[in-house]
């Protein structure tokens, strides 16, 4: 699957194309708040923040400070740093913080870009306070088929079965100290309020999945959901992914 070079027309593109709006979010932020008791003044590390859009909704909806920990630079740049979001230089192998200093740690669409599962388990176990959750949203092997860009584009599936599945993260987090699974939930979020508006800003230059199909394979898949957007003009596009919670 090709990587994406983020410089600053990509990192521009990424937000515009795949951030979320908040309010399609709801039944993320109810089931972060039954599963984990954030609240103000408490810390969360946000890995791979990309652009800080979680970083802002996990500032928004607990009031917590969120350190935003991105290796790109560009990335970096445009994260809205300040009111309780501090922006650092750093990775899930070599995070820039002191030894358990966070209540929890945030990894959104993080897991299948880590070279190395077990050095990012150890060191998140390093900065994370006894006790402290890693909240992992991803899609996983063998649990994407109501992911929207799979359902439009079937190619895409290959690159998920690549993925690390829940038992190598699972293991991998086990073996650095954390001790047992906690929570693992499929939840919806709404990309866009129509198929129509998810079509018109897609981008498959700032999604690896898509940029790995063939021209051919693209079209079509682009095709058939100008299709279904014609058909059913007041279907939300909604997608699932998983939340999985260690401690």
């Amino acid at each position: 699957m090709p990587d994406i070079t983020y410089d600053t027309r990509t990192a521009a593109a990424y937000r515009a194309a795949r951030d979320i709006p908040l309010d399609g979010l709801t039944a993320w932020r109810e089931a972060l708040a039954e599963t984990v008791q954030l609240r103000e003044g408490m810390t969360v590390l946000d890995v791979g923040a990309d652009t800080g859009f979680f970083a802002t909704a996990f500032h928004t909806w607990f009031g917590v400070r969120v350190l935003a920990v991105e290796p790109a630079a560009a990335m970096r740049a445009i994260i809205p740093a300040g009111a309780g979001i501090e922006v650092l230089d750093g990775h899930a192998a070599a995070l820039p913080v002191p030894d358990s200093s966070a209540d929890a740690a945030w990894l959104g669409s993080v897991i299948h870009h880590l070279p190395d599962l077990a050095a990012a388990a150890r060191e998140l176990r390093r900065v994370l306070r006894p006790g402290a959750p890693v909240l992992i949203r991803n899609a996983f092997p063998g649990r994407f088929d109501r992911d929207l860009r799979v359902r439009y584009f079937p190619g895409t599936a290959s690159g998920i079965d690549a993925y690390p599945s829940i038992d190598e993260v699972t293991a991998a987090f086990t073996a650095a100290g954390f001790d047992r699974t906690r929570v693992l939930r499929s939840l919806p979020h709404e990309a866009a309020p129509t198929l129509a508006a998810f079509a018109e800003r897609l981008d498959r230059s700032t999604d690896s999945k898509l940029r790995a199909l063939s021209d051919d394979a693209y079209a079509q898949g682009l095709a058939q959901l100008r299709r279904a957007a014609a058909d059913h003009p007041d279907e939300p596009a909604t997608s699932w992914m998983d939340l999985l919670v260690l401690a």
